[in-house]
């Protein structure tokens, strides 16, 4: 696993948008179908904003309609860790960034095969990078 980043609330102020830092660092939530990656059909991979960590791939990326870009597996689970969350009067799992701790989204258990795993995450929690198809 790679090295933690820390950063002063300065710092990632300096760094991020304000709806980056908000979904990030303070736990917040896009709109959904607001995102710019809720809808993208490119392939590639999804980076943590905060941090460049890879997070997910396309070729797992589905359309649940919920609004925000869903995955069934992340890119490594090593590059993620989940967490309970209490907030809002219900239980749902939280999905962060190990390496930066970014807040990402949630993981519900409504996915599609094989994992049967939605991870709902806030497109301006991600940074997307484009493969190119060498022929």
């Amino acid at each position: 696993m790679s090295e933690k980043i820390k950063k002063t609330e300065a710092e990632w102020r300096e760094v991020l948008t304000e709806e980056q830092y908000h979904v990030t660092r303070e736990k917040g939530t896009e709109r959904p179908f607001t995102g710019g990656y809720h809808n993208n059909k490119e392939e590639g991979v999804y980076r943590c904003v905060g941090c460049g960590e890879k997070l997910f791939r396309s070729n797992t990326k589905f359309d649940s309609g919920s609004g925000w870009p869903s995955f069934w597996e992340p890119a490594n689970y090593e590059n993620i860790t989940t967490e309970a969350d209490k907030s809002l009067g219900m239980m749902r799992t939280e999905v962060l960034c190990r390496k930066c701790d970014a807040h990402l989204g949630h993981v519900f258990p409504d996915g599609p095969n094989p994992t049967g795993l939605r991870y709902c995450i806030n497109s301006c929690a991600l940074d997307f990078e484009k493969e190119e198809n060498e022929e």
